[in-house]
């Protein structure tokens, strides 16, 4: 399956469709930083699909299966452009009642569900799954104090390269060697990433300047204004990466109609140990929110 985004990128993915003639409520889902859709994502295209819901599971662009230049870059602003056209595509299809689509995503993704939710009325509903809420926080929490000088430095060197006209420069995503710079260095996020997935799906590197755009992005800032579309935030208590505290502080910003589902574990536990509890309750929003009053669950 495949759609197109306004400058011509394809974007590409899987389209889950169940049986039956009538059009169904329909889910957009997409993953976090620099994941792909082979990094945990078919279980719950397929929980969703099972549930009665025509299922939407793209990788962003320069990702995965889905085109755009330079490969590997993680631009926030670009995926949620990118993610309304989505949207619209599914509204295309004859299996898709238009009037019910809802959006999951998860970690970074689960910043852009906050940003999509506030700022397109198309959908009826959004889950957000251990969602980025500031950058700028985490950036004080995950990166040492003596690491700042580094980095910064690292990025305004960047900048001065990418003016000489030289390539973009580009860092691993995980690694447990400190002397490699790195997105993540904790052993969960190492296990994760690193699973087994097809061979060339996915690659060990994002451009360095996905840190610096990482650093901006600030999700959060829009939580007040999802109402009154429904909100799901589903936080694990021991998350390091989008920090259980952020989460929660976001979540009581925001208003009505929403739930907040709180479950054990880590970051990356969702994908895994808590799937059935974070799949379930995805579902239950969905179920509630997508059907007409006359249907209940799918």
């Amino acid at each position: 399956m495949e759609f197109v985004a306004d400058d011509g990128v394809r974007l590409r993915g899987w389209l889950f469709v169940p049986e039956g003639s009538q059009p169904r409520p329909a889910v957009t889902m997409a993953h976090g930083y620099a994941g792909v859709k082979e990094h945990g994502l078919e279980p719950f295209a397929t929980a969703f699909a099972e549930a009665g819901f025509v299922v939407l599971l793209h990788d962003h662009r320069t990702f995965g299966a889905s085109g755009g230049e330079p490969r590997q870059e993680v631009d926030p602003g670009q995926q949620i452009e990118d993610w309304r056209r989505a949207v619209s595509f599914l509204e295309a299809q004859a299996e898709v009642d238009p009037d019910r689509i809802g959006l999951w995503g998860t970690s970074y993704a689960g910043g852009h569900a906050i940003v999509m939710g506030a700022t397109d009325r198309r959908l009826r509903c959004v889950v957000a799954q251990v969602p980025t809420i500031s950058g700028y926080q985490q950036g004080l929490r995950r990166v040492a104090p003596d690491a700042i000088a580094g980095l910064e430095h690292a990025l305004a060197d960047e900048e001065r390269a990418r003016f000489r006209g030289e390539p973009l420069r580009r860092q691993v995503i995980v690694s447990a060697d400190l002397s490699v710079p790195a997105s993540y260095r904790a052993p969960d996020a190492i296990e994760f990433y690193l699973q087994n997935v097809p061979d060339g799906s996915w690659a060990n590197e994002v451009t360095v300047r996905s840190s610096r755009l990482a650093r901006m992005y600030e999700p959060g800032a829009w939580i007040a204004r999802v109402s009154p579309t429904p909100l799901l935030v589903i936080v694990v208590l021991a998350d390091t990466v989008t920090l259980t505290d952020l989460q929660l502080a976001a979540y009581e910003q925001a208003l009505e109609p929403k739930r907040l589902v709180t479950i054990p574990g880590g970051h990356f536990d969702p994908y895994r140990a808590e799937f059935g509890t974070a799949s379930a309750a995805a579902v239950d929003w969905f179920s509630e929110h997508l059907a007409p009053h006359n249907e209940g669950r799918q």
